[in-house]
């Protein structure tokens, strides 16, 4: 079985060091950077299966460097590894598009179980080969088109990622009923979890503003249990 390859990007390099060791002797291959810019340049030519980044860095920190992953790659596991613990700096880390958050100081035996977890789940994402979504979806005035991961309205084309295209997905199969939160969560991300609820509520936002132009299409947040999609 092949090593997971795994970029880590830590200014601290005693802390870098003693990651590196202990992820090694757990079978990770692992790539080091010592800043944003770095680990930008080592994340194109290594192309990891799971990252794992500080926030607070010289040169590049680590929401620009996760920023300019997420333009490029939505798939990738990303892993913040910070000493910021306010409630605002976790809700950023997902919104720019992390899949995990964890607080300074921490237990590495807890960081291999999520890096695990995190590997497993990206390996079973569907890579755009859902049954039946070749042809294009109407829904109202817009086409969706999955495996393309476009939304269309009149000329004006969208190119969604790859989870914005999921969740939208799911959303369609309940058209007009109740998507429960739970279900969601299970489909899409194998497990319900404080970070992958607020991903969910992320990407419900952003789905919510691309159907903004026209008012046939709604997606609402019914409190306490869910999601519609509603369309004329």
């Amino acid at each position: 079985m092949s090593k997971i390859k795994l970029l880590l990007v830590e200014d601290e390099e005693v802390l870098a060091m003693i990651i590196k060791e202990t992820l090694e002797l757990k079978g990770f291959q692992v790539t080091t950077a010592r800043n944003g810019a770095e680990g930008w340049t080592q994340y194109a030519s290594l192309k990891p299966d799971v990252c794992v980044v500080d926030i607070m860095m010289p040169r590049k920190d680590g929401y620009s460097l996760v920023t300019d992953i997420r333009r490029v790659d939505d798939l990738t596991p990303i892993v913040f590894l910070t000493a910021k613990t306010q409630t605002a700096d976790v809700i950023k880390g997902l919104e720019l598009g992390a899949d995990d958050y964890m607080k300074k100081p921490f237990s590495m035996e807890e960081l291999v179980l999520r890096l695990h977890r995190l590997v497993r789940r990206a390996v079973n994402t569907p890579n755009n080969t859902a049954p039946g979504d070749a042809e294009d979806i109407l829904i109202g005035p817009y086409v969706f088109n999955f495996r393309k991961l476009e939304l269309t309205r009149n000329t004006h084309t969208i190119t969604l990622s790859q989870r914005e295209a999921e969740v939208l997905h799911l959303l369609n199969q309940f058209r007009n009923n109740l998507l429960e939160r739970k279900t969601a969560l299970l489909k899409i991300w194998n497990e319900d979890t404080l970070f992958t609820a607020r991903s969910m509520d992320v990407y419900i936002t952003r789905l919510r503003k691309f159907f903004g132009a026209d008012s046939t299409v709604q997606i609402l947040n019914v409190k306490g249990r869910g999601y519609k999609l509603l369309v004329d």
